[in-house]
Formats: structure tokens, sequence, C-alpha cells
């Protein structure tokens, strides 16, 4: 044999016999951690099932806070009425009832989308008085600040109705 044939036989032993030692201890150290976690998640079982139960205090009801009262006048409020359910007319039968309760209407048009299960009111910073106004003129139930509406598009409007099925 070939003195470089040996030599790379030796090179190749030394290198093996190193990767068997890396793979040993990086197995011992995987296998503490997980030891560790398994013996944390059985105390935490067992502490569980040992610690006496408490008794739950009970919850105190609260009165959800009355929506703050409106500082415009109905004529002085402008409404964007958007069809939220697809019917034909459906927006402009609702800007109808909305401007027969004093409220000035701003647009109407089509929601992004129509698949609006209820009617719902969104209100623009510093309107949530007037919005819950117009919800509770129209029996609309949901009422929120906007959300899926940019400002920008709304021009001098303070509300929106999203007329639902």
């Amino acid at each position: 044999m070939r003195a470089w044939r040996t030599a790379a036989y030796v090179a190749a032993s030394v290198a093996l016999v190193e990767l068997v030692v890396l793979i040993a201890l990086g197995g011992g150290m995987l296998a503490d951690a997980i030891s560790e976690r398994v013996q944390l998640a059985a105390r935490e079982k067992v502490s569980a099932e040992v610690a006496p139960a408490r008794p739950e205090a009970e919850p105190v009801a609260r009165k959800p806070a009355p929506p703050p009262a409106a500082a415009r006048p109905r004529s002085r409020t402008v409404v964007v009425v958007l069809n939220g359910n697809g019917r034909t007319g459906a927006a402009a039968s609702a800007a109808s009832r909305v401007q027969s309760r004093g409220y000035r209407i701003g647009a109407v048009g089509n929601a992004p989308r129509t698949d609006f299960a209820k009617s719902l009111v969104m209100y623009r910073p510093g309107f949530a008085g007037e919005g819950h106004r117009l919800g509770e003129d129209l029996g609309v139930k949901m009422v929120g600040p906007l959300d899926g509406v940019r400002i920008g598009t709304m021009g001098k409007a303070q509300l929106v109705l999203v007329v639902g099925s």
C-alpha cells in the first residue's frame, strides 16, 4: 500500500471516531433536556391533582356603561347608507327611513361585501353618541366604531349604516 492511502484511512478513522463521540455527546444533552421537560410536566400535573380545589368567586354582574349622549342634532348628522345584503334597492329604502328620522344622507351605495347577516351602524371617532342614537332609532343593535371603512371615503358623514339581511 502506498503511504497516502494509509494516511487517508487513518484520517477517515479519526474523523469517524470524532463523529461517533460528537453524536453520543449531543444525544446525551438532548436526552437531558427532554428529561427535564418531562419531569417538569409530571410535577405540574401531580401538583394540580393534589392541590385543594378553591371555591371560585362568583362573577360580579356589571351593567354596561351607557352610551354617550349625542352632541349633534339629527339634522346635522350625515349618514352613508350601504347595501350589505345584495338585494336591489335595500340601501335606497333604508336611506328613506334614515331621512324620515331627520338625518341627512351623505351617500347611498353598495358595501364591499353582500353577506351581512344583520344591519350595523359604525361611527367616526367622537361620534359614538350619534351612532348609538341612530341604532336606537332604526332598531339596529350592532353599533361600533368604523371597521373596514376609511374615513377619507366617507366625505363629511359621521355615521355609516350597512344594511344586512
